[in-house]
């Protein structure tokens, strides 16, 4: 079977959990091994990953410099790809048996730069804050902030992924027998200019709406999106929240309003988009 894996931001780093290495590679490393089981069982396995917290840590690490070395996020989601894609595949070869082909591949997504997710930022970045000091610091750096669960975070432009630049080379390393990880944080955000080129916009497209889309590009029979908490509710977070355990598209079209926008809301439009498109 062919299973294509999103490993939610928050499931590689645990929402509220230092920023660390060390952090980082632990739970990785639960992961890997979760996969690699899979691996065992016989299935062929295509990996993705939320960049959410790392990349909103290198955001800071760019604004703490000189204005001149501040990097665009593009350019900072083609950092945390390669990063995050780095401790995984490091994770997995250690989890399976010597001579496993595992592949890291920096992807390219093509965005309508008139989105207009770029006028409406809602994609959670970077570490938590409590509300005073989200909007503090939200004013001090003219960002954009929103609650996230019992947090508050930053937010920035989400748009919906159009086009998977590598599609071509990500079916060629399949075909192979390769373990892939690839769309690393929605991939890298770029823009078609009028002569045809492309261009980087700043931006960090969500994950598991990149994901949706590879996972019908490449045959996947199965798509899983893992996070870190144990499922979808209605009424998340409340005394009543409900464990949603099955339902169809036309169903979960009706909670949407229930979901956050820019959490577990394009988890759910990811999942109805993958099942109507297969």
């Amino acid at each position: 079977m062919r299973i294509l894996v999103a490993l939610g931001g928050n499931a590689l780093l645990r929402r509220g959990e230092a920023l660390s290495t060390a952090s980082q590679q632990a739970s990785i490393e639960i992961a890997a091994g979760l996969l690699a089981h899979e691996v065992f069982a016989g299935h062929h396995i295509i990996i993705t990953h939320g960049n959410g917290p790392q990349v909103g840590l290198l955001a800071l690490q760019s604004a703490a410099g000189p204005p001149e070395s501040t990097m665009p996020l593009d350019v900072l989601d083609a950092e945390s790809e390669g990063w995050i894609g780095y401790t995984i595949e490091l994770a997995l070869r250690n989890a399976l048996p010597e001579g496993a082909i595992v592949v890291t591949l920096l992807t390219q997504v093509l965005v309508d730069s008139d989105d207009k997710a770029f006028k409406a930022p809602n994609k959670p970045i970077g570490p938590v804050y409590d509300e005073a000091t989200a909007k503090h610091l939200a004013n001090q750096n003219h960002w954009s902030v929103q609650p996230d669960g019992k947090f508050w975070r930053r937010v920035v432009a989400s748009p919906n992924p159009m086009e998977i630049v590598e599609i071509a080379s990500i079916k060629r390393l399949i075909d192979t027998g390769a373990i892939i990880i690839c769309g690393g944080g929605g991939g890298i955000p770029v823009r078609r200019l009028e002569d045809g080129k492309l261009a980087g916009i700043e931006a960090v497209i969500d994950k598991d709406a990149t994901s949706a889309l590879l996972a019908e590009q490449v045959g996947a029979d199965m798509f899983i999106m893992l996070s870190d908490v144990p499922g979808v509710y209605l009424d998340y977070g409340s005394k009543a929240q409900r464990l949603i355990t099955t339902a169809d598209p036309v169903t979960m079209d009706g909670y949407a309003p229930s979901f956050a926008a820019g959490s577990m809301g394009p988890k759910v439009a990811a999942a109805c988009a993958f099942v109507r498109a297969t």
